[in-house]
Parts: structure tokens; sequence; C-alpha cells
């Protein structure tokens, strides 16, 4: 349990010193350092926090268990996965509807995925892990709307193909995952037994 929680702390903490740092002219530490240097310091230390998060969650199994969903919670996880999937390939595509009207579509993908995982996993490890996560990703969706960032404009235009790229490709990252791929990443499988 120490490595996933000192994964957290590590990962999170970068997170949100970038989420709160100073913005201001002169004080902004990414100015000051460039952005290369910077992004290159931030993503080493993520990604440590991130190997230790991993390995530290596997080494906590089994974990004391804090509650037991009642298994339509898992069947409700199974579906919130899908939005949460073509949200999360929204970000990355050009914007379309999905990505204007979420405004900051990998957040959004992110506190679903979260919330999804802790309806249906009462394990401490699994809610120290989903429950950062989920407040993660409402603290820095405040801070966002704080700072005036609020993601695609009304005016930005729209693309059809970020929509429909977004569904596709959201929807076969689901499916590889529901099917093949969450056993061999997470060592549970995804579908309920």
């Amino acid at each position: 349990m120490t490595y996933l929680i000192l994964g957290l702390i590590i990962f999170f903490g970068a997170h949100l010193f970038s989420t709160f740092r100073s913005r201001a002219p002169g004080r902004d530490i990414r100015q000051k350092l460039g952005e290369g240097p910077y992004m290159g310091l931030y993503s080493l230390v993520s990604l440590a926090g991130f190997v230790l998060i991993v390995w530290g969650f596997g080494a906590a199994r089994p974990a004391p268990v804090l509650y037991t969903p009642p298994p339509g919670l898992a069947h409700l996880n199974l579906v919130l996965m899908l939005p949460a999937m073509i949200l999360l390939v929204a970000a990355y595509m050009p914007t379309g509807r999905i990505k204007k009207a979420a405004k900051h579509p990998m957040l959004l993908a992110v506190k679903i995925w979260a919330f999804g995982h802790l309806l249906a996993n009462g394990e401490l490890n699994s809610v120290l892990l989903f429950g950062s996560f989920l407040a993660y990703g409402v603290i820095d969706r405040i801070a966002l709307k704080r700072r005036g960032n609020i993601g695609p404009g009304p005016d930005a235009p729209v693309s059809a193909m970020g929509d429909i790229a977004a569904v596709v490709i959201g929807a076969g990252v689901y499916a590889a995952i529901l099917l093949w791929l969450h056993p061999i990443l997470f060592g549970m499988p995804a579908l309920p037994g």
C-alpha cells in the first residue's frame, strides 16, 4: 500500500503543482524554464508516480474490503466506460460537438472512469486509486473554470469527423478493453462473473 500512496502523492503532486502554479508574467515557472524543460521534468515526475501507482496497486492485492457493491453497480460501470472512452478519444480529435459540449473531455472521461470504478470496487486500494483520480478531476475542472479556460469557445469550428472518429475509435478501445485487454493490463476481467 505504501508504494501506491507514494505514487499517488508524486503523480498528483506534479499535476496539482501544474494546476495551481502562478501564471503571472515573470513568475510562471513554465516560462522561466522554457516549455521543453518544464514539460520534460513534469513528464518524468508524472511517469515515476504512475509507475509507482501501477506497481503499488498490484502489490496491495488482496486489499481490505471497505464496502461490497451490489452486482448491478459493476454492470453500471460497464455502461459508463463507453462514454468515458469516447470522451477520452474526443480530447485528441479535431473539435466536434462532443468536444465542444464537454469543454474538457479528458477530465470528464477521467471523472466518469473513476466514479464508475468506485461504484464497482470497494477494496481499499481501489478506493484510494479511483477516489484520487475523481478528486483530482473535480479540483482541476474547478481550477480551469476559475482561470477562464473553458475549452473550445462558442465560435470554434465544429468538425463532424472529430465526432465520428471519437465514437468509432472510442467504441473500439472500449470493446478491446472489455473483451481482451482488461485482464492482461489490470489482472482482472472487466466482465462481471
